[in-house]
């Protein structure tokens, strides 16, 4: 396990959210409104991620290096779960144990009433600029998400996402969802080729997503929500090159799309807990390219890539490059944008451990980081 340096506040009662990534320390739940998970379901409960518990008062405890989660993070939860099988998802249908225990994104979501987290989001600090609610594939999730997004945005005054399965919905329901008070939407599709969608969350895990149907509601979204409100999630480090997700990420952003990234991270008890994640230069070079293409419109077809897919040419002086890796941005956490349009949903340590080397900054790196950055970017190892 990476060290993780410099964190020498005192603990008194360690809570390990989850046993591969120590990223923030709890101190315990501040109220006592977690519920029994088997009576209590959306709309009226939702689960809200453990780091959302900190940002919200919910529990105690703190980031490294003092990020901060600007995002509130909800979950429709059911009893039943998720009627998906993604192949890297910690709430995939097939993962061993109950529902209700399974973690997601590494981490515990627990189960609050909806009035909690209605309350805990007006008091709340400054800086938790959003809420977005996450569906999963289950037939009731279309109308308790409408509703869920109604009452959020009758009772609070924050921006509202929504992180749809197309699957289950129809595009009456993405006009409804807007009505509702939703501004945005967000749409994994995760994969950079329809070969490994169908491998990792279609029909080779005997699941009932279609890359068919994901993209055809990413243009109906764009159609309603309009461009730039919707988030295209992408996930490196899945078998693609990095010529095939910069083809993507170019293919999102042409059709009024947003990339927001992600690096694989083994969730454990899952198909894939054995895979590794993506190597840090690669996932930097994508970074990078994402920011290339979508804040100075340098196209793919400007950039250079080896014969096994590297980006070994970005389409500028390698000055400029420089200049704009020493700018940091390129290397944060991309997500759904605030009212100021700064990033609201950056996901503190969501897809890897703490440390100098991070797969995406929930703040701006510093002098330290970039030098890293900088030394790494352009070595190419083999895959």
């Amino acid at each position: 396990m990476n060290k993780i340096k410099n964190v020498n506040y005192f603990m008194t009662r360690v809570i390990t959210l989850s046993y591969r990534s120590l990223y923030f320390t709890c101190f315990g739940n501040k109220k006592e409104e977690m519920v029994n998970h088997n009576e209590k379901q959306s709309p009226d409960y939702a689960r809200i991620s453990s780091a959302t518990t900190i940002s919200l008062g919910l529990s105690k405890g703190r980031f490294y290096r003092g990020a901060k989660n600007r995002c509130a993070n909800l979950l429709v939860h059911y009893p039943e779960g998720c009627a998906a099988n993604c192949a890297y998802c910690g709430l995939a249908k097939r993962r061993i144990g109950s529902y209700s225990q399974k973690t997601f994104i590494m981490v515990q979501w627990p189960i609050f009433p909806i009035d909690t987290i209605i309350e805990a989001i007006n008091n709340g600090p400054q800086y938790v600029r959003r809420t977005c609610i996450s569906m999963i594939t289950n037939g009731r999730c279309r109308r308790d998400t409408i509703d869920m997004t109604e009452r959020l945005k009758k009772e609070t005054k924050i921006p509202i996402s929504i992180l749809i399965s197309p699957t289950v919905l129809k595009v009456d329901d993405l006009k409804e969802m807007k009505e509702s008070g939703a501004d945005k939407i967000g749409i994994a599709i995760d994969l950079a080729t329809p070969e490994l969608f169908d491998r990792y969350r279609g029909k080779g895990v005997s699941g009932p997503h279609t890359w068919e149907r994901y993209w055809q509601t990413v243009v109906d979204g764009i159609e309603i929500f309009g461009k730039g409100n919707v988030g295209i999630h992408l996930m490196v480090g899945m078998g693609e090159s990095e010529e095939e997700i910069v083809s993507i990420m170019e293919r999102s952003w042409n059709i009024g799309a947003v990339n927001h990234l992600f690096s694989f991270f083994a969730e454990p008890g899952s198909t894939l807990e054995n895979r590794k994640q993506p190597s840090w230069p690669s996932y930097l070079r994508v970074q990078l390219t994402r920011y290339l293409l979508e804040e100075r419109s340098i196209s793919a077809s400007s950039m250079g890539f080896d014969k096994d897919g590297h980006i070994i040419d970005f389409g500028l002086p390698k000055d400029d490059i420089s200049e704009i890796i020493n700018l940091g941005i390129p290397f944060m956490t991309g997500g759904c944008l605030d009212q100021d349009g700064e990033v609201a949903c950056n996901r503190p340590f969501g897809n890897c451990l703490p440390g100098e080397k991070q797969w995406n900054y929930p703040y701006l790196p510093n002098a330290e980081e970039l030098s890293l950055i900088q030394s790494h970017i352009f070595k190419i190892s083999p895959d």
